[in-house]
């Protein structure tokens, strides 16, 4: 009788504990995949480096959780999940708890767990730690806790690794400082790496950027051991149906999707491509009876929280959502994935659709491209990363001596999002530091990556190219993906509209149509007026500080619609990136709904414009026609003198440009009444807060903002 060798059934014994372990989590008779095998193989008993690519509802979680479980039984310190969305969390904790594993989470929404969760891990209660990105690089949690879990964690996990590839200086730039903690583990503590997609792009600079490469190995006397596992499978899901249905309207998109919805199998997710639409879509859906709700990165996490339990228990037909959802939700019967706008790449759209039929036999996917998507791309690239002579302005402003963000503002004229952004690439760097009351310079050297940046941005006309290309393919459109995500599997799905020939029409009633039409084309948003000045303004010679006094503040204004809208959108910027013109009748009429549905406070007594070096004509126009419309009369108009200023993108450039860029207003002492006060483009606020201020401190008792369009 031939014995089995000692490694052989050691290997047995573990994958015999894993299904053990795997039948509590999946219940019992569950069977691990090959490759799931594989993986944990690697991890628990050669602890490699790895990095799986696999489907949605592969299994990728049960691959760390069963490892996680073998590990600690093998003494090991607890797994640290590094997850990017709190829904996500949610959903990891859930699943370790069936199998067994303690999972706890350290995020900004439950500050009063820390001290127990600390306490907890410290003595060996924890057997997994999820954490965010971002925490990372909390002040607090990276000097006192960090340290401790990088001498002790028994396994690192990545997940949504596909975050830290070239889109992460944009998405979620905490992922760039990954390698650094990687780079800071003891020897021979494996590291794994997954995500539901990513093609040969994606998995080389993952790899890279995560140190996973085979010159971070472990050890230098196993070589086979040393290099990454790679771990590749097919895309394919037998249950999704794939189409695309072509309408120029998106008044006719809008009632398509009202006049479908209900032919759509269970509940789902409608994907749009900006927050105002997801908020206009989700309202006419409610309109025409649907059970539907909103879900953007504008949404508070309690009713993110109660949308996602709403979908999960099917109480709504669809959630109406922004990419904000795109990787936090976990729902295996999700029966249809509608897109209002292509995603900018084949990548994302397909991280979003994979949501769909992870259990069913069937799931119906849709894309509706929008002629605007194109317009939507391009503002999302302008928001790239900032080029060289900006970020050496950023590095000089940076001392030993900690500066905040809103003082940085001052000297730097980047927007918020981009400006924290950017400090935390230089931080991943290791030229700048997060530390308490704001940043510091390191004083470390910094090269800007020219070349990196140039190959992201053509890897993104090459990605959006190909969205076009799957919009008028005719050749099976799950082979066109999976081709751009280098699966090689030419095999025809034979179920999307094209292997089918089976289409959806594109008609739409008449009666839908009309209501869609009027619902986008109902004019009137509202006007916030700005209540506090930026910080830091007297370093630039702007002698302002804190509140607006109450006797110079606008009152909430009006403007015809957003930039962004899908109603208006379109023809306001058809309008405003056109020659110095009348304003036309439709939009003119737009302005007298929306002054006819203002239910003001008291009526106003005058007109105020502001005048424009660009299209002095059209704000004329504009300012005239609003005062023989309302029979009020034309009290002046704000003149801009001195040089044009430059464009500036953050808060405090964009009120030190505007601080003295106007003439003396007209004497208001005796107007006795509200002033309307037009302009055709409100988008930071301060133009139109610094002529309220003027126009209040010149005698008006009030001031009423009319805009054309809001930018925001």
């Amino acid at each position: 009788m031939t014995t089995a060798p000692k490694t052989l059934v050691a290997e047995q014994d573990l994958r015999t504990r894993a299904e053990e372990i795997l039948g509590t989590l999946a219940g019992e008779g569950a069977r691990l995949r090959e490759d799931q095998w594989t993986a944990i193989h690697a991890l628990v008993a050669e602890k490699r480096r790895a990095l799986v690519v696999q489907r949605t509802g592969w299994g990728k979680s049960a691959v760390y959780f069963l490892a996680t479980a073998l590990l600690r039984e093998q003494g090991a310190g607890p797994t640290v999940i590094v997850s990017p969305l709190l829904a996500l969390m949610r959903n990891q904790i859930d699943a370790a708890t069936r199998a067994g594993i303690v999972a706890v989470t350290v995020n900004s929404a439950n500050l009063d767990e820390w001290e127990q969760t600390y306490a907890d891990i410290d003595a060996g209660e924890v057997d997994v730690l999820l954490v965010s990105p971002e925490r990372l690089n909390n002040p607090d949690f990276r000097d006192r806790v960090l340290p401790r879990l990088t001498a002790s964690a028994g396994m690192l996990v990545v997940d949504e690794a596909h975050c830290v590839s070239d889109w992460g200086h944009d998405f979620r730039p905490d992922y760039r400082r990954l390698r650094n903690l990687i780079a800071e583990l003891p020897a021979g503590i494996p590291v794994l790496a997954t995500t539901a997609t990513a093609n040969d792009r994606v998995v080389t600079d993952v790899t890279e950027q995560l140190g996973l490469d085979p010159a971070d190995g472990p050890s230098a006397d196993a070589p086979r051991r040393r290099d990454p596992l790679v771990l590749r499978g097919s895309l394919d899901r037998s249950s999704l149906r794939l189409s695309v249905v072509s309408i120029k309207s998106p008044a006719d998109r809008l009632a398509w999707l009202a006049s479908r919805l209900d032919e759509l199998p269970g509940a789902g997710i409608v994907y749009t491509l900006t927050i105002q639409a997801a908020e206009e879509v989700a309202e006419f859906l409610r309109s025409r009876g649907y059970a539907v709700r909103s879900y953007t990165g504008r949404t508070d996490p309690e009713a993110r929280l109660d949308a996602e339990g709403d979908l999960l228990a099917n109480r709504v037909k669809a959630l109406v959502a922004t990419s904000a959802l795109g990787m936090g939700f976990d729902k295996p019967d999700l029966g249809f994935v509608v897109h209002l706008g292509a995603p900018a790449s084949p990548v994302a759209y397909y991280q979003q659709i994979g949501r769909a039929g992870r259990a069913l036999d069937r799931a119906e996917v849709v894309l509706l491209p929008g002629q605007e998507d194109r317009e939507i791309w391009a503002y999302f690239a302008s928001l790239a990363f900032p080029p060289e002579p900006l970020v050496r302005q950023t590095l000089a402003a940076l001392s030993a001596h900690p500066v905040s963000t809103a003082s940085l503002e001052t000297r730097v004229d980047l927007s918020r999002t981009r400006l924290e952004m950017l400090l935390k690439v230089l931080d991943s760097d290791g030229a700048a530091k997060r530390v308490k009351g704001g940043w510091i310079g390191t004083g470390e050297e910094w090269v800007y990556d020219r070349e990196r940046h140039a190959r992201v941005a053509e890897a993104r006309r090459t990605e959006q190219q190909a969205m076009l290309d799957y919009l008028a393919t005719t050749e099976c459109r799950l082979v066109f993906l999976r081709r751009q995500l280098d699966d090689p599997d030419p095999t025809p799905c034979g179920r999307c509209d094209v292997c089918s020939a089976s289409v959806w029409s594109p008609e739409v009633s008449a009666e839908v149509s009309a209501a869609a039409q009027e619902r986008l084309q109902k004019p009137g948003v509202e006007i916030a007026p700005r209540k506090m000045w930026p910080s830091g303004m007297k370093e630039i010679g702007v002698p302002l500080s804190g509140r607006l006094k109450a006797d110079e503040v606008a009152e909430p204004g009006r403007a015809v619609g957003r930039l962004s809208d899908i109603g208006w959108g379109t023809r306001l910027r058809e309008l405003l990136s056109g020659p110095d013109q009348p304003v036309p009748k439709d939009l003119l009429d737009a302005v007298v709904r929306v002054l006819a549905g203002w239910e003001w406070a008291e009526r106003p007594v005058g007109v105020v414009g502001i005048g424009s070096r660009t299209r002095p004509g059209q704000l004329e126009h504009l300012a005239r026609r609003i005062a023989e419309i309302g029979r009020l009369p034309l009290l002046g108009t704000l003149e801009p003198v001195g040089a044009r200023p430059g464009a500036h993108e953050n808060s405090a450039q964009r009120l030190a440009a505007v601080w003295e860029a106007f003439g003396g207003p007209p004497d208001l002492s005796a107007v006795g009444g509200p002033v309307l006060l037009v302009d055709d483009v409100v988008d930071s606020g301060w133009t139109m807060t610094v002529a309220a201020r003027a126009l209040r401190r010149a005698g008006a008792p009030a001031v009423l903002p009319l805009a054309l369009a809001l930018d925001g």
